[in-house]
């Protein structure tokens, strides 16, 4: 399976918000927004994220798209997040296009929070350089409950 990055393009986003309403995702996920059906919320936190400096990319596999990933935040507090369609799980699309961001985003260090359930994600992390630095505990609007987070760091 061929897995590429590109700019984010306006009709992604249907396919985006479809990923995001998948009961299990949202669960394996935890931290997703309050209400992931709120159409308008999800289009304005999309309008307000591609008008930044945030480094967004539309995952492709095979020429579909599959998922979204991104750097965000603020400069030396900056995160990765990435969103993989669940019929593509377990297929190493996570991996291969975190791989890309990172070569493409050559700035470090990069942060990460998973929570601390989530093995699928954490290995994909692990296998692109990022450590467990520490633990939190945050609220997991998917899971309705505070849950434990694990925190990840690359580079220095």
């Amino acid at each position: 399976m061929e897995v590429a990055l590109r700019p984010v393009h306006d009709s992604d986003l249907p396919v985006f918000f479809r990923q995001m309403n998948d009961p299990e995702s949202l669960r394996m996920a935890a931290f997703a927004p309050k209400d992931p059906a709120d159409r308008d919320a999800f289009d304005a936190h999309w309008k307000r994220i591609r008008a930044s400096s945030d480094v967004l990319r539309t995952i492709l596999a095979d020429g579909d798209v599959v998922g979204s990933t991104a750097v965000y935040g603020e400069p030396g507090e900056r995160e990765v997040t990435y969103w993989i369609d669940r019929a593509y799980w377990g297929k190493g699309i996570a991996t291969a296009a975190l791989r890309d961001l990172l070569a493409e985003v050559p700035e470090r260090p990069l942060h990460a929070r998973v929570a601390a359930d989530n093995t699928g994600s954490r290995r994909v992390l692990e296998k692109c350089g990022f450590r467990v630095t520490g633990q939190a505990r945050g609220f997991a609007n998917a899971r309705g409950e505070e849950i434990d987070e694990l925190v990840l760091k690359l580079g220095s």
